[in-house]
Order: structure tokens, then C-alpha cells, then sequence
């Protein structure tokens, strides 16, 4: 079943607030820290060849990989269910926009691959609505 935004405009309230500060605690956890790291440094693939000379099974990177793209799915998860705001997590979580950036490409070829059509579909959804928003008054002007 394919996910889809929330219709239904609401303010952002104190727990919306508190859920974004502990989705960025998790994201200076020292392992998720390293990953990310090394897919903003390294993460350069455009078809499942390159992905798997990358990230081969069972490697390090392939890890990396995974923890990074699994992260930002569960956020956008979040939203994409209604349980975050998305105008408060739009501005405060760009990266999203750059990891799909960088997957977009291979996601069709590892859903054919798992056979999971909702691979990623979290993350897609909201990095979608990223790109159509266009917010040009997110943190850092990006």
C-alpha cells in the first residue's frame, strides 16, 4: 500500500516539537553518526551495478547504507502517517532531501531485487513533497 500525505493542515504542537529533538538525538548516536558520514563522502550510485560494487552483502558500507536510508524512512514515516508535522520536519531535516537525492536512481532496482515495492516509499513520499513544496525558508537556505 503506498504512502501518502496527510490532507489535513494542523499547527505544529510541543510534542511534534519533542519528536524532531529526539529523531535528532538518534542522529548523533556515534554509528549512525559515522554512517552518514560516509554516505555524504561516498554514496554515488546510479544503477544496481554500481551499488553493488559500493555496497557489496554483508560489507561495512552495505551496513552504512542501510542505516542511513532505513533512519530517514522511519522519519518520513512519521510524517507521511500524520504523527509529525511535516511543515516543522521539512525545515529542520533537509538531509532527507539529500539521501533520496542520492538513492532515487537504484530504489526501482532494489525494490525488483527484495521484491518490496515499498522500499523507500516513506522516504520518497516526503522527499517528493520536498522537491514540490520548494521551501525556501528551511534551516540553512537549502
Amino acid at each position: 500500500m503506498p504512502v501518502t500525505r496527510s490532507k489535513v493542515p494542523r499547527r505544529a504542537t510541543y510534542e511534534d516539537a519533542n519528536l524532531l529533538l529526539r529523531l535528532y538525538e538518534l542522529r548523533r548516536e556515534e554509528r549512525l553518526r559515522k554512517a552518514r558520514e560516509w554516505f555524504i563522502k561516498n554514496f554515488h550510485a546510479n544503477t544496481m551495478e554500481e551499488f553493488q560494487k559500493l555496497c557489496p552483502l554483508n560489507s561495512e558500507e552495505n551496513a552504512f547504507y542501510r542505516m542511513v536510508v532505513s533512519y530517514w524512512d522511519m522519519a518520513a514515516s512519521f510524517v507521511a502517517s500524520g504523527v509529525l508535522h511535516e511543515g516543522l520536519f521539512t525545515q529542520n531535516s533537509r538531509e532527507l532531501l539529500l539521501v533520496w537525492e542520492r538513492i532515487h536512481d537504484v530504489v526501482p532496482a532494489l525494490r525488483k531485487t527484495f521484491k518490496n515495492a515499498n522500499l523507500s516509499r516513506s522516504l520518497e513520499t516526503v522527499a517528493n513533497a520536498m522537491i514540490a513544496d520548494r521551501l525556501p525558508d528551511s534551516a540553512f537556505g537549502v
